[in-house]
């Protein structure tokens, strides 16, 4: 079996979002079943036109150059093309490959009040979230979902807006995103609590820092930087005087035990976003025995497993899980579910099922 991933990034070679990551997760976890993975993606910063990331391919296109990706997805020759979100790759993809498999998972379905808040709130400008949405969200992109094979989705709340944003005639099916669960989690003795993000303006991470000012009993750990390097300097400089708070720069998970370590010690994760999908960071931190503190409740996770912040009021939302230690329930509460559901063996043994049964057809 061949299966080759459609995708804006893949979490190396200067993009790190959450779509990558999820693709990058995947394929890792396909190619040790021993099925041969290859991903097209744009190419970005100093990434050749073909890589070989954690043992599955990877091909690069020059952004905005329809007929090279065209030739990719054809030299690819998979048996299943698998989108980690539509976009314009998805529609050259069916185009390139019309006789073979198709399938899409939504991960972080966008309408009209999701871009303007991306507007609002640009990585790095206006112009760029206009680009991105004339590449992920035109009408050839919703052609090529509604012709998809099989939809997916990998949360409950994007699959309700994905059937009305492409008017489909049903829900998507849960497909969940594969994680690694910790053998072992130990905790830190001081309270802690950490932020796992991009320090975009969407993500408001000044937030986080205003917080830490308030608890100054509270260690707060900030991983993550900017694409946007003005903004990533100038909060740097702003908060690094808090001597609660600790700037670790970008975490990269998949090499180094950094990361796992932070959320290992950490009691809560805090997510102070404008809007979200189901990032990822909730699932892992969630594999790690948080609870989630958050301005954004994506399938019930912060309001069942935390504390949902209505009107960015995180003090109070903080206040709650550290008092008589209400984390530590909520967190192991979060955990239970991560297991049953987002571990590894479970989540890729459904993807392999899928495409098995679309080949079968």
């Amino acid at each position: 079996m061949r299966v080759c991933f459609v995708c804006i990034e893949i979490f190396a070679w200067g993009k790190y979002g959450g779509f990558g990551r999820a693709t990058r997760s995947i394929g890792r976890e396909l190619i040790r079943r021993g099925i041969d993975v290859t991903a097209v993606i744009p190419r970005r910063m100093d990434q050749r036109p073909a890589e070989m990331l954690d043992g599955f391919r990877v091909l690069g296109f020059e952004p905005g150059n329809v007929a090279q990706a065209y030739r990719l997805y054809r030299e690819a020759d998979a048996d299943i093309y698998h989108s980690e979100e539509p976009s314009f790759g998805t529609f050259v993809a069916m185009r390139a490959m019309p006789h073979r498999k198709h399938i899409v998972t939504f991960r972080d379905t966008r309408d009209a009040r999701d871009w303007q808040i991306e507007s609002r709130l640009p990585t790095l400008s206006r112009f760029q979230v206009w680009t991105n949405r004339v590449y992920e969200d035109n009408f050839l992109v919703h052609e090529a979902v509604r012709k998809a094979d099989a939809r997916f989705a990998a949360s409950y709340i994007v699959a309700r807006k994905a059937r009305l944003k492409y008017h489909l005639r049903a829900e998507p099916p849960f497909l969940p995103t594969p994680v690694d669960i910790p053998a072992k989690v130990e905790k830190a003795d001081q309270p802690t609590v950490c932020f796992m993000a991009r320090w975009d303006k969407r993500k408001r991470p000044e937030l986080f820092f205003e917080l830490a000012r308030q608890f100054p009993d509270v260690k707060f750990i900030a991983a993550g930087a900017s694409r946007n390097r003005v903004w990533d300097e100038a909060l740097r400089a702003q908060y690094a005087t808090l001597p609660n708070l600790e700037m670790t720069g970008f975490l990269d998970q998949f090499n180094g035990l950094r990361h796992d370590e932070v959320l290992a010690r950490s009691w809560i994760l805090i997510n102070t976003s404008a809007r979200e999908g189901l990032p990822v960071s909730f699932v892992e931190a969630a594999a790690h025995h948080c609870a989630i503190l958050s301005s954004v409740n994506p399938d019930d996770f912060a309001s069942r497993f935390g504390y949902f912040v209505e009107g960015d009021d995180f003090a109070d939302g903080l206040r709650f899980l550290l008092e008589n230690g209400r984390w530590r329930a909520l967190g192991e509460k979060a955990f239970q579910y991560v297991n049953g559901t987002f571990a590894a063996p479970l989540a890729v043994q459904k993807h392999m099922e899928i495409y098995q049964d679309l080949l079968n057809k």
